[in-house]
């Protein structure tokens, strides 16, 4: 009788005895529940601001595949808060606090067509300020409408020129100036927002095509994007070409190609994009030549970049990649281009796929095939007939 108990009693404990064996002896991930330093060594970003950047270069097939050029995309519109102006909101932010600008509690002051504010906001949440944005109400309603969902106090004012004392950067100026612990962020001057782009998504494009990078392209808005990359890809080689495109409306390319602002002739519906001064961010841009694209030509590019890319894609996005396919006609098969892919279509979508809005600003889609498009670019003419 004891025999059996004792046999059965060991019957018990001999499994749960080689179970807690195998637990000492297992690797460590499997033994223990994760610790603080174990979690550590995880591929985690370090919240939303350490999501921005690092973004992927896109190959655009068809575009490629036809010009004979590798024209690749930066597709800016993957970053957290969905646009290249993430980058410069962070840029931006970052600077002010190592320079004692901003404060805990503060709050962050901007003027922007809306990009810009959204970035602020979303990194101004994660870092614990308030944030207020000015901005023109002629922009589209999906950009208001985000702008209040994720927090930002909203102040929508009547366009005006830069000279005059109600357009939209002189009203956030002053709102900060007459706030206790505020921060007027100044895209278009502050020079943090080009510096952000020398140093992260300059050398991301240098690393992300090997150095074989022959031109760039952008558009301006506040010129920090393409001051900033321009900058960086010229100090590894002046060999790399790099370009303005220009919505027309703006003068940035009467001031590249001709040194003043004598052609600003036209309009565009494209936003966030075509300026008419010389922004300290501007300043600093090393801009080799310039290029004209129309709106017609921008919603042609952005047709055929969802249509056979699948990519949907902001005006911004068009403008930038028409301009790299006149860089690619201009400079000939065998170049590799990078543009930058700013925003998705989204923030757009009651104008972009609002016929009787397109039909309006005599936009609506003419289904233009990339060879159409193509042959219709190398006949464009849009130098002025005195320069």
């Amino acid at each position: 009788m004891i025999l059996i108990i004792l046999f059965r009693i060991l019957a018990i404990l001999v499994p749960k005895i080689v179970l807690f064996s195998l637990y000492l002896t297992a690797p460590f991930h499997l033994a223990k529940s994760p610790t603080r330093e174990h979690q550590l060594d995880m591929k985690a970003t370090n919240g939303f601001c350490g999501a921005i950047g690092n973004t992927p270069l896109i190959r655009l097939d068809s575009l490629s595949d036809t010009t004979g050029c590798e024209i690749l995309g930066k597709a800016e519109f993957l970053n957290p808060g969905g646009s290249v102006k993430d980058r410069a909101a962070l840029g931006i932010v970052e600077d002010a606090e190592r320079r004692g600008l901003l404060k805990p509690g503060g709050t962050i002051v901007e003027g922007t067509a809306g990009n810009t504010g959204i970035g602020l906001t979303l990194v101004g949440n994660a870092k614990g300020y308030r944030t207020i944005i000015v901005i023109p109400n002629d922009q589209s309603p999906e950009k208001l409408e985000l702008l209040r969902a994720i927090g930002a106090e909203v102040r929508p004012v009547p366009p005006a020129p830069y000279k005059e004392p109600h357009n939209y950067n002189k009203i956030a100026a002053r709102i900060a100036d007459e706030m206790e612990n505020a921060f007027w962020a100044n895209q278009f001057d502050n020079t943090a927002n080009a510096q952000i782009h020398y140093a992260t998504t300059g050398p991301e494009i240098w690393e992300q095509t090997d150095g074989k990078i022959s031109a760039f392209v952008a558009a301006v808005g506040t010129g920090g994007t393409l001051a900033g990359v321009s900058r960086f890809l010229k100090d590894q080689s002046e060999s790399v070409a790099t370009y303005c495109a220009d919505p027309y409306g703006a003068a940035m390319w009467s001031w590249f190609k001709y040194g003043h602002f004598h052609f600003d002739d036209g309009d565009s519906v494209a936003e966030g994009i075509g300026q008419g001064r010389v922004t300290e961010n501007v300043e600093s841009a090393r801009v080799d030549d310039a290029f004209r694209v129309s709106d017609r030509q921008m919603m042609a590019t952005l047709n055929i970049l969802l249509k056979d890319e699948g990519l949907l894609l902001g005006p911004s996005a068009g403008v930038n990649v028409c301009g790299a396919l006149k860089v690619a006609l201009a400079g000939g098969p065998g170049q590799t281009i990078v543009t930058i892919l700013c925003d998705g279509a989204q923030r757009y979508s009651s104008r972009l796929f609002n016929q009787e809005w397109l039909a309006e600003n005599d936009l609506s889609p003419e289904n233009l095939s990339l060879e159409e498009l193509l042959i219709h670019l190398k006949d464009d003419q849009n130098e002025p007939s005195e320069k």
